[in-house]
């Protein structure tokens, strides 16, 4: 964990990523005067190069941030919508009863650039050039690959070479997965082509809306309607065509928004709305704020009956996740995070490990193939992520970063989407399209039910913590449905076991399956408690005994979470060990 005094000459910020590049490019860009939000863009660039497993260009981008002059938390609002053509009738007359997680059917509006740049233009100081030239040096000259990228190319290498050629030709060179320093030029010419309309006119800011417009209404919009029209096979096991338009990408722009904030004592919590599962952290901590005398840690380590609790407490939560959250203003958000509807919910938990989806609020309703889709095989929860399937399906490969600099401007982020795995590869920009449409229900009715131009229901999550009503805190984690519940393990550990940062995202984590997968085929397995075992054999016994079906993953095997603070005068950073990839910085 790295640590430094704000008021000391020469202090610029703390960097903390899932990748020891991106937090020094960020770290790069403040020590060259940048503020935090220039040096989360140019990081989260560098990410779709670094960790091209894990986002891309045309994937996503959800944050939280605080300027220095505005203490409200605001949410950047970077996922793009579905198709006009995304109708729960083309995929029924399709013989469609769940979007496919790959292929190019349930690829929605790309959200990342525009994203990005609107945070760049509004919240930054330096130009387009400035944030994004670290990338496109990375992406023309090579960036050297983890190894989690090459495991990944190898679970879907069957799939590229018989039917995504476009993909095999980037990924697969002489026929074997990348390793080692990896090159794409044509993502790199993408960036440069961009690059050279924006700079066609003058001023920062006319620049980047420039850049902006190239994207959503120049050649690249271009380039992925007529890729969009070719048919790829997909995890369905066919082949089908995608629905994206130039007209649907023009259509769209990344927005602000209000976050939502629970208040738990002198701490506050702060998520962004239901068309994300993040309210489903503040439902968690609403239930077990009412448990605290029953929650403890020793010597860092958490109880059974903590770990215990507070899975129960999940299983509420993402019920009602599954039941109320979506892109639809019908979600009654201000109940389900209430004090009142908390104590009500609390009486659920008992000594035993449920097994039934539970969700509250006034009649409440579950999607019907909800029991046909338990216990599919999807890959193991255990694994921790990336899991990819040999069609391409994937649980949650995601990235996230946080910075905080001197001046007290924080943000946290969780960039995804737009995987190498998620679709083919459009050769002439270099990168594929997103399939975070799979997120939908084809079921009418429900809040996250399929209709044209609207958001899915996402798993990205970024948070960040009050105290006193200060913003102190910006952390999260990727991991798909796992994300709210690693950021209840940090919670916990650190507002109530009075951890540190990175004593927080050391210690043991746990999450549960027993909900509906985010993922296709969206299985679930009631019971299943996934744990490290560093929790203790006797915890997992203990567990055990109340009904949990436990899982041992490993020590060190879930979470990838990182975190920056700014309080009593000292900024802090720290990253997650698991994998040996995240990185904190700070000067």
């Amino acid at each position: 964990m790295f640590t430094t005094r704000p008021e000391l000459a020469g202090t610029h910020g703390m960097v903390a990523s899932t990748h020891w590049l991106a937090s020094a490019t960020g770290m790069a860009v403040l020590e060259n005067g940048g503020n935090a939000f220039d040096a989360a863009v140019a990081a989260g660039f560098v990410l779709q190069v670094a960790e091209p497993h894990l986002c891309g260009p045309a994937g996503q981008v959800p944050g939280i941030f605080v300027t220095a002059a505005d203490r409200t938390p605001r949410a950047l609002a970077g996922q793009g919508v579905s198709p006009a053509a995304a109708t729960p009738e083309y995929f029924a007359d399709l013989g469609l009863d769940l979007i496919p997680g790959s292929g190019l059917l349930p690829a929605t509006v790309p959200g990342a650039w525009d994203g990005w740049l609107l945070l760049l233009r509004d919240h930054g100081t330096k130009s387009l050039r400035d944030v994004l030239g670290y990338a496109i040096s990375y992406a023309r000259n090579g960036i050297p690959l983890v190894s989690r990228v090459g495991d990944t190319i190898r679970a879907v290498q069957e799939l590229f070479t018989e039917h995504w050629p476009t993909s095999a030709a980037l990924w697969l060179p002489d026929g074997k997965p990348a390793e080692g320093l990896h090159r794409n030029p044509a993502l790199a010419d993408t960036w440069e082509r961009l690059l050279t309309e924006a700079e066609a006119v003058s001023g920062r800011e006319a620049q980047i809306d420039a850049g902006r417009r190239a994207w959503s209404q120049g050649f690249v919009a271009e380039a992925i309607e007529a890729f969009s029209r070719k048919a790829f096979r997909d995890d369905s096991g066919r082949d089908h065509a995608g629905l994206l338009t130039g007209e649907d990408i023009a259509g769209w722009e990344a927005t602000y928004e209000d976050a939502l904030q629970v208040d738990f004592g002198d701490w506050g919590l702060v998520k962004m709305g239901a068309w994300t599962q993040g309210p489903a952290l503040l439902q968690q901590a609403r239930l077990l704020d009412g448990l605290r005398d029953e929650l403890s840690y020793v010597d860092g380590i958490p109880t059974e009956r903590t770990v215990h609790l507070a899975v129960e407490a999940a299983k509420l939560a993402f019920a009602d996740r599954e039941a109320w959250y979506g892109d639809s203003p019908e979600v009654p958000i201000d109940l389900l995070i209430s004090r009142e509807y908390a104590d009500a919910r609390r009486a659920l938990i008992t000594d035993e490990a449920s097994a039934e989806l539970r969700p509250g609020g006034p009649s409440p309703r579950l999607p019907a193939i909800l029991e046909r889709l338990r216990g599919l095989e999807s890959g193991s929860g255990a694994t921790g992520e990336p899991t990819v399937g040999p069609l391409g399906e994937t649980r949650g490969d995601t990235v996230h970063i946080d910075v905080v600099d001197a001046a007290g401007n924080m943000i946290s982020v969780t960039p995804s989407g737009g995987w190498l795995q998620s679709s083919p590869t459009i050769p002439e920009l270099g990168f594929c399209l997103d399939s975070r449409g799979q997120m939908f229900w084809l079921e009418q009715g429900l809040p996250n039910s399929l209709a044209p131009r609207k958001r899915p229901r996402i798993t990205l999550s970024p948070s960040m913590g009050l105290r006193d009503g200060e913003p102190v805190l910006a952390f999260g984690t990727p991991g798909g449905d796992q994300q709210d519940q690693w950021q209840l393990c940090f919670w916990l550990a650190h507002t109530l076991g009075g951890l540190n940062l990175q004593e927080s995202i050391d210690s043991p984590a746990w999450h549960t399956t027993a909900f509906p997968s985010s993922f296709y085929p969206r299985s679930w397995t009631p019971r299943e408690l996934v744990v490290e075992s560093r929790l203790g054999q006797s915890t997992m016994d203990a567990l055990a005994a109340r009904g949990h079906a436990v899982v041992d993953a490993g020590p060190w095997a879930l979470g990838r979470l990182s975190a920056v603070s700014r309080s009593g005068g000292v900024l802090r950073a720290a990253a997650n060990a698991r994998g040996m990839q995240g990185y904190a910085a700070g000067r």
